[in-house]
């Protein structure tokens, strides 16, 4: 059993040596189950948060960059190759010495919320059932839904689902006096 002040790692040097000196360091965790990285004390946790937010932040740059850097590799031979076989997006594939090389561009469709409302009154005032063709999702607001009147809201509730994301605790430390 280790000391308070003591990291339960005992694969990270010696775990008789009091913390600091004993602390995981981000590539340490995966190692520990997160009941033993809870166990550790607060002021590591904030450290390796710090870290790990530091990391994410590193990591996400040098893949901006990396993907940056293929993109000017391959954009063109992509091109060339999705022109050959006559589209638009997609994915293709062409060699590059010993590598397979799969580039995708995919398609991102937006609508006019305005014009497919237009559209979809033209073809109900035709007769036809615009549902055959567009999809329609009815939401609200949770400002709107909170300006309601109380007697307009207890009618929404039936319809209305509540769900939460998933907890995000940040670790800040006090200030002195607090």
């Amino acid at each position: 059993m280790t000391a308070p002040n003591q990291t339960p790692s005992p694969d990270h040097g010696d775990p008789d040596m009091p913390f600091p000196h004993n602390t995981p360091t981000p590539d340490d965790l995966p190692g520990l189950s997160p009941k033993e990285i809870a166990g550790l004390p607060v002021e590591l946790l904030a450290t390796l948060q710090r870290d790990i937010d530091a990391a994410a932040k590193r990591m996400k740059a040098v893949t901006a960059r990396f993907s940056t850097a293929l993109e000017i590799r391959y954009a063109t031979r992509a091109a060339e190759a999705r022109r050959a076989c006559g589209k638009d997006t997609g994915t293709v594939r062409f060699d590059d010495g010993d590598f397979t090389v799969l580039a995708d561009l995919p398609k991102r469709v937006a609508w006019d919320q305005e014009r497919l409302a237009q559209i979809a009154a033209s073809i109900a005032a035709s007769g036809e059932d615009p549902a055959e063709f567009i999809d329609t999702k009815l939401n609200v607001s949770e400002r709107k839904y909170a300006a309601l009147p109380e007697a307009w809201r207890r009618g929404f509730e039936p319809a209305r689902t509540v769900r939460t994301g998933a907890l995000k605790v940040v670790l800040e430390a006090c200030e002195p006096g607090q």
